[in-house]
């Protein structure tokens, strides 16, 4: 009887897309790459499959095989130390490199994320100047290489709002605090604020803002979170468990389990409908947008 891996899966899930994106480019089929291992196909597909968990010296052979680079095998062994977790708190700069962002692969890989977000717009939808202003003040001390670095990448992970085959469906609530704060100064809002109204438009995405006036709702308490679930297979079942995402100032949380992501589910529920509908929150923004216009 095979005994399922307990604790999170994320770390072993995140590993094994990318030793099998690694092994892809490499032109290795699993039946080569087990060859050249000296391991079973199945095992291969077990660790590709985030099905178990990996030492990091195997990562590291594996990395040697695929020809990865010295910071992608830095970043998978680190990310092979995680797989035994029981739960799991990601702290930039631990064990897994500072650059190595283990939460865009579960993004890209996503077919539906609810978001909610009381103070800050979300990554997804950031403008470079409201960018780089929430990234100068996050990282104390950042260079200007480093700063470009990660506006750049931040804003290339929004390609996956408008991609060609299966694009994400996204429904993200907004505290009007996000719309309020002047971050960057007036004119940057103003031109964050049309942002969102664009991207508002988009087929697969709803943005709905939660008003000062809504009553009490559990994002009060739960500060910003993202609920993330995966494309279904064949069978009808999900390819991979939904996750819930919540990014701290020391770190990131990620909760799999059942009964966690079933109460982010219902808070999540409850704060959309507490939110304005699409054509008011749109208006409101609108509003916002030209009061920051006069200002400027």
């Amino acid at each position: 009887m095979t005994t399922r891996p307990t604790g999170s899966t994320v770390p072993r899930r995140q590993l094994g897309r990318h030793l099998r994106e690694l092994r892809m480019k490499a032109r290795l089929t699993v039946r080569a790459a087990a060859r050249r291992l000296e391991w079973s196909e199945p095992k291969l597909w077990r660790i590709e499959t985030g099905q178990t968990s990996l030492r990091s010296l195997d990562a590291q052979a594996m990395c040697m095989i695929y020809g990865a680079s010295p910071e992608m095998t830095e970043a998978l062994m680190g990310l092979a130390k995680e797989t035994k977790a029981r739960g799991w708190w990601h702290a930039y700069g631990d064990v897994i490199p500072e650059h190595f962002d283990v939460y865009i692969g579960l993004e890209e890989a996503a077919a539906r994320i609810d978001l909610y977000h009381g103070d800050v717009v979300p990554g997804l939808l950031q403008t470079e100047e409201y960018a780089r202003e929430i990234i100068r003040t996050h990282v104390r001390d950042v260079d200007d290489d480093d700063l470009d670095r990660r506006v750049e990448l931040r804003l290339e992970r929004q390609v996956l709002l408008n991609r060609v085959t299966y694009p994400p469906s996204l429904r993200i609530a907004l505290g009007e605090s996000v719309l309020r704060r002047p971050v960057g100064g007036h004119g940057a809002m103003s031109r964050q604020l049309a942002h969102l109204i664009y991207v508002s438009e988009l087929p697969n995405l709803e943005i709905r803002v939660v008003p000062f006036t809504a009553a009490a709702h559990p994002g009060l308490v739960t500060g910003p979170f993202n609920v993330l679930r995966f494309p279904l297979n064949g069978d009808g079942a999900e390819t991979e468990p939904p996750t819930v995402y919540a990014d701290g100032y020391t770190g990131s949380l990620y909760l799999d389990k059942p009964t966690e992501v079933q109460k982010y589910d219902d808070a999540f529920a409850e704060i959309w409908r507490a939110s304005l509908d699409e054509q008011a929150s749109r208006r409101l923004m609108a509003d916002v947008a030209g009061s920051y216009e006069q200002q400027d």
